[in-house]
C-alpha cells in the first residue's frame, strides 16, 4: 500500500515538494476513529516512546527511592535541547543515585539549541553526554538500575535488565509482539524495536486513559504525564514543538516527536492515541500533521487555535526574512 501525499510544500503558489506519510488516531481498544496510509507497517518509533519507556523508573520504585522531582521525571521522557536547566536536571538525577556523568552510555552531541551551543563554545567547553538528547532518559534508566540492584554499566544492552523491562512495556502497552530479530539500535545506542503504528496510537490512547495497563502501570503513566504538563520546557526546549504545543494544551495533550518523521500523542479526556509517520523522515511534516489532527480533534478556544496555527499553517522565508512559500495539509488530511 502506498501512502498518500499529507502535506505539500508552496514556493509562491506553486507546489514545490510533497511530504507522503500515513497517520493513526485510534482508541484505547485498538478501535481505528480517523486514519490515512498504511498504519499496521511496523515503523522504528525512535524516541516518540520515551514516555513508555519511562515507565519501569516509576514503577521500579526508583523514582520516589532516589526523591526525583517533577522536572526530572519530565526529562526523562524527553528528548532536550540541551539547554543548561536541561543538563542540570540530567546532572542532578545521576547524582541522586550516587553516579557521575561518565556513567551515561548515550553518547555526546553538541546541543541542538543553536544558543546553548554558542555558549558552550565562547566558553572554551566541549559537550559531554549531558548534553545528549537523551541524557533524561538514560539518567532514569541508570536510576532504575540502582534502585533494583542491577549493575549500571552496560545499561543499554538488550539484554541487560532495564532494557527487558523497558521491552515488555513496550510490548505490554502497544500490544504489539517485539521480535528480537527485527530489533535496530537507535540513536542513543539502546534497543529500538519496529511497531505498526496502529499499535504505537493504541499504546498511547492507553496512556492517556490508563485503560488496559492495570492500575500501578496507569497510575505510573498517569504520574508522568502530570509532570510533563508541568514542565513541558524539559520536555524538548526553547521554540521547540512539543514544548509549544504542551504550553498551550497542557494535561489535554501529551506529545511526543520522535527521529524520522514520527510523532505521537496522547489525548486523555478523549481517551484517543495519534501515531504519524513521514515515509521521507520529515520531521517539519510530521508537526504539520499533529498540529492539525490536534485541531480537529481537539475543542480549542481562540488562545490555543492560534498557538497552534504556526504549527499547522507554517510559513517559509528565506535569509532576508522574506515570505517565499508555506506548508499546508493535503489529501486525506485536508479532507
Amino acid at each position: 500500500m502506498e501512502d498518500p501525499v499529507l502535506i505539500e510544500v508552496l514556493r509562491g503558489r506553486s507546489v514545490e515538494s510533497r511530504h507522503a506519510g500515513a497517520f493513526a488516531v485510534v482508541d484505547a481498544d485498538g478501535g481505528v476513529v480517523l486514519s490515512a496510509g498504511d498504519i499496521g507497517r511496523p515503523v522504528f518509533p525512535r524516541s516518540a516512546v520515551k514516555v513508555i519507556q519511562a515507565l519501569p523508573l516509576i514503577e521500579s520504585g526508583a523514582a520516589d527511592r532516589f526523591g526525583l522531582e517533577e522536572a526530572e521525571l519530565a526529562l526523562a521522557c524527553a528528548s532536550h535541547s540541551g539547554e543548561p536547566a536541561h543538563v542540570a536536571a540530567a546532572a542532578a538525577m545521576l547524582r541522586k543515585a550516587g553516579l557521575e556523568p561518565d556513567c551515561l552510555e548515550c553518547g555526546t552531541h553538541w546541543p541542538s539549541n543553536s544558543g546553548a551551543a554558542r555558549a558552550l563554545a565562547r566558553a572554551g567547553e566541549e559537550p559531554s553526554a549531558l548534553h545528549n538528547n537523551c541524557s533524561g532518559k538514560h539518567a532514569g534508566f541508570l536510576c532504575t538500575a540502582c534502585a533494583t540492584g542491577h549493575a549500571p554499566a552496560g545499561y543499554v544492552r538488550a539484554e541487560h535488565p532495564v532494557q527487558e523491562m523497558v521491552r515488555e512495556a513496550l510490548e505490554s502497552v502497544t500490544g504489539a509482539p517485539l521480535a528480537p530479530e527485527d530489533r535496530g539500535t537507535d540513536g542513543c545506542s539502546i534497543p529500538t524495536y519496529p511497531i505498526p503504528l496502529r499499535a504505537m496510537a493504541r499504546g498511547f490512547a492507553r496512556i492517556g486513559s490508563g485503560e488496559g495497563l492495570g492500575t500501578a502501570r496507569a497510575a505510573a503513566a498517569a504520574r508522568l504525564r502530570a509532570a510533563v504538563a508541568a514542565h513541558p520546557f524539559m520536555v524538548a526546549g526553547s521554540g521547540r514543538a512539543d514544548t509549544r504545543i504542551m504550553e498551550a494544551l497542557g494535561a489535554r495533550a501529551f506529545v511526543k516527536v520522535g527521529a524520522e518523521g514520527v510523532h505521537c500523542a496522547a489525548l486523555p479526556e478523549l481517551g484517543l492515541g495519534i501515531a504519524i509517520k513521514c515515509d521521507d523522515g520529515a520531521g517539519r511534516g510530521a508537526e504539520l500533521v499533529m498540529a492539525t489532527l490536534l485541531r480537529r480533534l481537539l475543542p480549542l478556544d481562540d488562545a490555543a487555535r492560534e498557538a497552534l496555527r504556526p504549527l499547522a499553517e507554517p510559513v517559509l522565508r528565506n535569509w532576508n526574512g522574506i515570505e517565499v512559500g508555506s506548508l499546508r495539509a493535503a489529501g486525506p488530511l485536508a479532507a
